[in-house]
């Protein structure tokens, strides 16, 4: 693709929901020469690592860290909870929730998927519905997705555990909080979440290749009950080191570690709160933008409720082919990346260019959301998509509300 040259030079922007915007510091952090494995301060710096990811994940729990993206966090916790034959109920709201299934379906487990579409959150009266009708408690899990990248839907994780104990049923609540965890708001051990998946390349700002389990106690019980669990997947001697090693079944992953170390050192100096209000500003200024441009009737967000979208991402749509027309016109004319759409239509059909999304999680201000909207701004007007006026000042309201 050839680029206009008012976008060959000053930095190009990601808005893609993941991997993120990478911080200077964690990007300078990592370029460095390899280090000792053995001793020293690389290994000194790792035992400080886990509580302070504890601390983002609001948990005083386990933790277990894995070489990986986060379909291998999906099939790590997976390993060490479901055996073959077990059943596993998964609500799903989007393409992530399917793709968690089928994991469990390549290992041997049985699923009962709940389809709440692609536009829509959980109901967890469904979910009760399928609690109740297992009177023998086959079901050993439900996997939920806190937050579907594909969908940008927010589902409510308490709502599940709620469900739960009123139901009194012993099944695991596992949640998958890759594009979640340091943006949407999300509180393990308040919630009752027995264990959590996440990545490093969204919310924790660290270039793609480790992903992070969670567990409690529960869980932890049974990991044990299990009759085999493969070496490698094993989460108890990651979680539990005797040697340095064992954090990671072998070599570190010895860059990213000192990204990392960057990336949470930022996270706790900013605040988790702070985080996730920053998250909501910035999340209600592009809605406020998109709502304008939808007055056009060309553009509109996937998720009507403003209480079911994550504050990291957002799903829109245009009549097809523009999804795809103002994405490239942006990154050609801009220098400007938006997301494509994600599982919203099958390979090949031509509604699938309708559909694309914006990141907004991490390492994101507000000049750099004015910027992303400014730049969608342009592309709609030179590609005389119908849009309604005031978006960009409409967004800037917001901002300067707070």
């Amino acid at each position: 693709m050839s680029q206009s040259p008012i976008a060959l030079h000053g930095r190009e922007y990601l808005a893609i929901p993941g991997p993120s915007v990478m911080p200077d510091a964690v990007l300078r952090a990592m370029h460095r020469a390899a280090p000792n494995i053995y001793e020293g301060a690389l290994v000194e710096m790792a035992a400080g690592i886990v509580p302070d990811l504890r601390a983002v994940a609001r948990t005083s729990g386990h933790v277990a860290m894995y070489i990986g993206n986060g379909h291998a966090a999906w099939e790590a916790a997976l390993a060490n909870t479901i055996a073959p034959g077990d059943l596993v109920l998964v609500p799903a709201t989007g393409r992530f929730g399917h793709g968690w299934a089928d994991m469990a379906q390549g290992l041997g487990a049985e699923t009962q998927i709940i389809d709440f579409g692609k536009s829509s959150p959980v109901d967890p009266g469904r979910v009760v519905d399928a609690l109740r009708a297992d009177t023998a408690h086959r079901i050993k899990a439900v996997l939920a997705v806190h937050v579907d990248t594909s969908t940008s839907i927010r589902n409510d994780i308490r709502a599940l555990r709620d469900v739960l104990d009123a139901e009194g049923h012993p099944a695991l609540l596992m949640a998958d909080c890759i594009a979640s965890l340091g943006c949407d708001r999300f509180e393990m051990d308040a919630w009752g979440v027995d264990v959590m998946v996440t990545g490093c390349q969204k919310g924790l700002m660290v270039p793609p290749g480790m992903a992070f389990v969670f567990f409690n106690d529960k869980a932890a019980e049974v990991r044990t009950a299990m009759p085999r669990v493969s070496r490698y997947w094993d989460w108890t001697p990651r979680a539990n080191p005797q040697e340095f090693y064992q954090y990671w079944n072998g070599t570190a992953p010895t860059h990213h570690l000192h990204g990392l170390r960057v990336a949470l050192d930022m996270i706790h100096d900013e605040g988790i709160e702070a985080i996730w209000a920053r998250h909501d500003v910035l999340a209600r200024a592009i809605w406020a933008a998109c709502d304008r441009w939808a007055e056009g009737g060309a553009l509109a967000m996937n998720v009507a409720d403003p209480a079911h979208r994550s504050t990291a991402v957002t799903a829109l749509r245009l009549p097809s082919p523009q999804g795809t027309a103002l994405r490239r016109w942006v990154e050609r004319n801009l220098g400007l990346t938006l997301g494509i759409g994600l599982g919203m239509a099958t390979p090949g059909d031509p509604a699938a260019d309708a559909f694309f999304r914006l990141g907004h999680m991490g390492h994101v201000n507000g000049q750099m959301v004015l910027g992303l909207l400014g730049g969608i701004e342009a592309g709609l007007t030179a590609l005389d998509v119908p849009k309604g006026a005031g978006a960009v000042e409409a967004a800037a309201a917001v901002i300067a509300a707070g």
